[in-house]
């Protein structure tokens, strides 16, 4: 862990404190300081966090103190889409090492592998993926990544690049977390990018530029033993250079008012106190201050030095890309990390999100130079990629939620995907990884309500959410609590099994050659479920984190190999 940055800062001055935080505030444990005196000076400014009314146990959520009901359950204004671009540009469930080698071919595995991430969302997965491979493991690997946004894709490709060449820069790794996560950039970050990138960018634009529209385009750049190549359409090609500058007019000022239309929504205030409702109190004030000013740093470190939009985000300048909901933390365990240790400032949850990143792109990065490793984005729809594929054959296939009933399904994705699988000859560890995120929720919304199911559930959250007080309404905080907890105490298992039934699982698997992996070699089944009875020592502090996080505890993981 490096060390943590004395607070002691002021907006009207230039200069910080270059001491090390030693000293935590004890009202909020969000900062620390080097000495007395620094906190003293600084109390000016950070009383405003520290002394905010979200600090407090006993807030109350907006529509609680108005007297009315909420307008998530209907009684207010008609519902009104936020983030209807809807990009996802960071992941929706924790990063996942796709190979555990340690549990599959052995970490001393003597064979090449190649791994394809069919629908690869952000780059945390090859992160993840690289950064835990044993060091034992002396062999190449090749990692595919496709993705049908081209946002995203592109994204992926500049943070790559800055991430293949770590070793002549170690500043590059946070420059590449403030290009994941943050709204704002430093402006000498950004000449970095537009030093070391962007020329790469405009010498094929050139090359390209009498070739016809709609003409597949591929390009490799080497970097000692590791390669990256990227085949786009020229059209799309010919847009790259625009992620690494400004759209012309638009000031950081205006940035964050197009932002802040999205992530302060006044008629999303209801949405955003329910989750708020969710939180411990220190972390309200970080969630607040995440959504104001969009910026991915230890709640200690200032902020004016953030100066310019970041172009990733910018490519429409009239409104944000992005739910207003989306959070950093979608993409990652909050139990691990808020396990993480950070000094005297233990309430600082993005403060220990930004080190483990860094740490795992730093391990990533000394993984990535000690062998061969190639790395190949594509922009197609998975509905497309196997013509891109041609007769590749892959150790792992990763493809998120397209398996999901609302996206391409069990039975297409399959369909589409299973070819690629190494055969059992060759591979016997070859694992297709499918997610179901949303199967259970749908199989349980077509339900008719049952009376002894709904207590059953009730009596559940009761034992981590035990009755305190007479309820005041139906829209009473602690009812929206309850509710939102059902997720994680329900019978999920059971909506799940029904789901496989009417999704014909074993019949795809019996028609395709697959067996679903009992029990998982590579991720656990139920991943965000809870783990711990709620008797057991440490039950509802799992219980407490699991209900703040973005995630419900029934998303279902299904291993398929080859029978």
């Amino acid at each position: 862990m490096s060390s943590i940055p004395c607070a002691n800062w002021q907006a009207h001055r230039s200069e910080t404190c270059s001491g090390v935080g030693q000293l935590a505030c004890g009202g909020c444990r969000l900062v620390s300081y080097c000495a007395k005196d620094c906190q003293k000076e600084h109390w000016a400014e950070h009383k405003v966090h520290c002394k905010s009314p979200l600090m407090k146990s006993s807030w109350l959520p907006t529509w609680e103190t108005e007297g009315r009901p909420p307008s998530f359950v209907g009684a207010g204004p008609p519902a009104v889409s936020y983030g209807r671009l809807q990009k996802y540009f960071w992941g929706n469930m924790p990063a996942l090492d796709v190979l555990a080698l340690d549990r599959n071919e052995g970490c001393s595995y003597d064979r090449d592998l190649h791994v394809l991430f069919a629908a690869s969302g952000d780059i945390r997965n090859v992160l993840k993926t690289v950064a835990c491979l044993p060091d034992e493991y002396r062999q190449s690997i090749s990692l595919i990544l496709n993705d049908r946004d081209f946002d995203i894709v592109a994204r992926n490709l500049i943070m790559l690049l800055a991430a293949l060449q770590i070793d002549k820069d170690p500043n590059d790794i946070e420059t590449i977390i403030h290009v994941w996560y943050s709204a704002k950039l430093q402006s000498s970050r950004l000449r970095q990018l537009q030093s070391s990138i962007l020329p790469l960018f405009q010498e094929v634009c050139v090359k390209i530029k009498s070739k016809p529209n709609g003409t597949l385009l591929g390009k490799t750049w080497t970097f000692g033993s590791r390669s990256l190549r990227v085949t786009l359409s020229k059209e799309k090609w010919m847009l790259l250079p625009s992620f690494l500058e400004v759209p012309n007019g638009l000031s950081c000022s205006l940035a964050d008012k197009i932002r802040n239309l999205t992530t302060l929504a006044h008629e999303r205030k209801d949405y955003r106190d329910r989750n708020t409702l969710l939180q411990k109190p220190p972390h309200r004030v970080c969630k607040q201050r995440f959504r104001e000013d969009g910026i991915l740093l230890s709640f200690a470190q200032p902020r004016q030095g953030f100066d310019s939009p970041n172009p990733t985000f910018s490519q429409n300048k009239e409104q944000w890309l992005m739910m207003d909901s989306a959070d950093p933390f979608d993409g990652w365990d909050l139990r691990s990390v808020l396990q993480r240790s950070y000094g005297s400032a233990t309430n600082d949850m993005y403060g220990k999100l930004f080190n483990h990143l860094r740490d795992l792109l730093s391990s990533f990065a000394r993984q990535a130079a000690s062998r061969k490793m190639a790395f190949e984005l594509f922009n197609a729809d998975v509905n497309d990629l196997p013509r891109q594929l041609g007769s590749r054959q892959f150790a792992r296939i990763g493809v998120s939620n397209i398996s999901d009933r609302g996206y391409l399904g069990v039975g297409r994705t399959l369909y589409l995907l299973s070819p690629f699988l190494q055969k059992r000859i060759h591979n016997s560890h070859a694992t297709i990884i499918t997610l179901f995120m949303n199967a259970v929720a749908e199989t349980a919304h077509f339900d008719a309500p049952n009376r002894a199911e709904i207590e059953s559930l009730a009596l559940k959250v009761a034992k981590y959410l035990p009755a305190t007080r007479r309820l005041r309404s139906a829209y009473d905080p602690v009812v929206i609590q309850r509710a939102a907890a059902h997720d994680l105490v329900r019978d999920n298992d059971k909506y799940f099994q029904r789901y496989m039934r009417e999704e014909h699982f074993q019949e795809i698997g019996y028609h395709l050659g697959l067996t679903m992996e009992r029990p998982h070699t590579i991720i656990e089944e139920w991943p965000m479920r809870l783990k711990l009875p709620p008797d057991q020592v440490g039950a509802n502090e799992e219980f407490e984190t699991l209900l703040a996080s973005s995630h419900s505890g029934a998303e279902r993981y299904v291993e398929w190999k080859w029978a």
